[in-house]
Formats: C-alpha cells, sequence, structure tokens
C-alpha cells in the first residue's frame, strides 16, 4: 500500500524532544486517535474542535495530522517539523510559505487506488452501457432500448476499447489493471516513463506526447495531481485532439480541464461525452450547463470515498509516525517544489 519514496528526519532536528505532540486538525473518530496515540507513549495527541482551537493548539505542536489548515495556522506554529495530509491532493497545502520551510510534508498516497479506480470503471460502463440513461427511463418509466446502430446513443462494449491515462501514478496504475482485465488496450502517461512496474500497461508515453495519447483512446481518464504545469491544460485543443467518439473522465481535480472549453467540446461534438466527479468550482453551481448534457455523468466528487478511509488513513499516519519516534525515512513525501 505504501509509497517507499521517502525522507529522513534528521535527529539534530529532534534534539532535546522528550515530548512529542501531534495536533489532529479534523474530526477523526476516537478510535483512530487512540490507534494513534497507541503508536509510542512519547506522543501527546490533541484534536481540534476547530479554527480557533486549532489555532491555539498548533503554537507548540510539532506533527500537524491535517485536515484544517490556513496560512495562519502554519504562520502560528513554532515548533512545526512535518505535516500529514489527510488527502492524496496536497495542492491545498504548498502555500509559498509551506514550501519554503524545512517542514516534511507527507501525503495519503495508498488510501485511493481502489475506490477511485473502481469509480472510474463504472463511469466507463455507465457511459458504455448507457446505464445513466436506462436509469433516467426508469425513473420516467420509459422503456427505451437504444439498439440503432446509427444511433449515438447507441449500447457499446468496453471490450477492445482503448483508456489513455493521463498521469500513471498508485491510481493511474490500479486504473489500468482493472481496465485490463475487462479486455481494454491500455496507454498512458508518466512523467519519467523509463520508471513503472507495471504490466498492464501497452504503451507507455511521456507527458509531451499527450496528443498521442489523445487521438488513441476511447476513454481518456485523468488521473494526476494539480500543479502549475496541469492547471487548465486540457483545453480546446486537446479536445479537437480526442476521437469525436471519445470519452474524458475526471477524477483527479476540476481546475486540470478548463470547463467552459468542455461544454464547447460537448456542444460542438468534438468529443462523445464525459465522466465528471471534480469542477472547477465545488459544488458544481445549479447554473451549470454541465447538468444539462444527456452524455454526461455527474458525481459530487465522490470517488474516493469509502467505508475504510479513516482505517487507512491512520495506518498510513502511524506507520509514519513510527518512523519519525525511530529517526526512519518517511514514507510518501511530497516533492514540495513539484507538487506531489
Amino acid at each position: 500500500m505504501f509509497d517507499r519514496t521517502c525522507v529522513r528526519i534528521g535527529s539534530g532536528e529532534r534534539a532535546g524532544m522528550k515530548k512529542m505532540k501531534v495536533l489532529v486538525s479534523f474530526d477523526l473518530p476516537n478510535v483512530f486517535v487512540e490507534k494513534i496515540r497507541s503508536v509510542s507513549p512519547n506522543l501527546e495527541v490533541v484534536q481540534s474542535e476547530g479554527k480557533e482551537e486549532a489555532l491555539r493548539l498548533i503554537e507548540d505542536a510539532n506533527i500537524l495530522f491535517a485536515g484544517f489548515f490556513s496560512k495562519e495556522l502554519f504562520l502560528g506554529a513554532r515548533k512545526l517539523k512535518w505535516i500529514q495530509a489527510w488527502g492524496a491532493g496536497v495542492d491545498g497545502l504548498l502555500l509559498p510559505e509551506v514550501v519554503k520551510s524545512r517542514v516534511v510534508v507527507t501525503n495519503a498516497g495508498g488510501v485511493h487506488p481502489t475506490p477511485i479506480s473502481e469509480h472510474v470503471i463504472g463511469l466507463m460502463l455507465c457511459l458504455c452501457r448507457k446505464l445513466h440513461l436506462f436509469i433516467k427511463n426508469q425513473v420516467e418509466r420509459k422503456w427505451e432500448r437504444f439498439e440503432s446502430w446509427a444511433s449515438a446513443e447507441q449500447v457499446e462494449e468496453l471490450s477492445g476499447k482503448t483508456v489513455g491515462i493521463v498521469g500513471l501514478g498508485r491510481i493511474g496504475t490500479e486504473i489500468a489493471q482493472k481496465a485490463k482485465c475487462l479486455g481494454m488496450r491500455v496507454i498512458a502517461t508518466k512523467r519519467d516513463p523509463s520508471h513503472t512496474a507495471s504490466t498492464s500497461v501497452d504503451q507507455l508515453l511521456h507527458p509531451d506526447d499527450l496528443n498521442q495519447l489523445l487521438a488513441k483512446s476511447d476513454f481518456v481518464v485523468l488521473s494526476l495531481p494539480l500543479t502549475k504545469e496541469t492547471e487548465g491544460m486540457i483545453g480546446e485543443a486537446q479536445f479537437k485532439s480526442m476521437k469525436r467518439t471519445g470519452y474524458l473522465i475526471n477524477v483527479s481535480r476540476g481546475k486540470i480541464v478548463q470547463e467552459d472549453k468542455l461544454i464547447e467540446a460537448l456542444k460542438q461534438g468534438w468529443i462523445a461525452g464525459a465522466g465528471l466527479d471534480t469542477f472547477e468550482n465545488e459544488p458544481l453551481p445549479e447554473r451549470s450547463e454541465l447538468w444539462g448534457f444527456r452524455n454526461v455523468i455527474i458525481t459530487p466528487h465522490v470517488a474516493g470515498l469509502t467505508p475504510y478511509y479513516m482505517e487507512r488513513l491512520t495506518s498510513i499516519f502511524q506507520e509514519n509516525l513510527s518512523r519519525f519516534i525511530n529517526k526512519q525515512p518517511l514514507i510518501n513525501v511530497v516533492d514540495k517544489t513539484v507538487g506531489y
């Protein structure tokens, strides 16, 4: 589950530290707070119930298990060495002050591959088999078969289709494995194509070859972090590079897609449709035209939800706490200059 990309916290940084204070700045159920406390008697674990209490407790905290986070909170921390994010994406944590500091940031990589990959497969199946339209028809008590060969809404098969995964991290790798089990061809982009252990990818490309992926894919899945480089990367040129029969699936960050250009692509028929879990503004405003497309499935940023989220998250934090205490390299360390 864990990414062994790591960094060592120098023992000199912790010299003289007798009891380490951990601040949990979100509503973590007590059973998991107790699991954190069980890592070592050398820990003082406190939990804030709101912004004001977090601002008071952060002053002498050594470790922040971050849900709530702000510039004010960070600047109020005098002894902070390490921030453990409660999510995989850390774009909300990487303030300029954090990036410039010596504070280490780790993320929750390992929590999300199973639920998000299953969500992606579900969206692809629904779009391919028109399940979202059949569900709508069921509510309206309407019998409609979508079996005409000439219809843009004809029922299709996933087997034999090509899925292009933009960002072959842990989530992307899990998507690739599941897609391969359904008989799909898999192509993907990765920042360093020479480093991958995945046997489920038929063709691995550099991010500079994105247009090649777009042109070949029946489903384009966005599975990459939001950074300065990825913000707005999917726009008019990219939609026009896709197959007119292709679908966009976004389970990463809404701001990676230029939403106005997506709406234009749907109106103009540059693409066949989309499955969207994230948006530029959330909740998606009622006035958004995206609500009105029959060939779009909207889910409210739930791809990563799972009943096992807190359990997996706490396990990652426990592992890192043990490493921190024993002066071992931490896992899931974020490159603050890159953004993930």
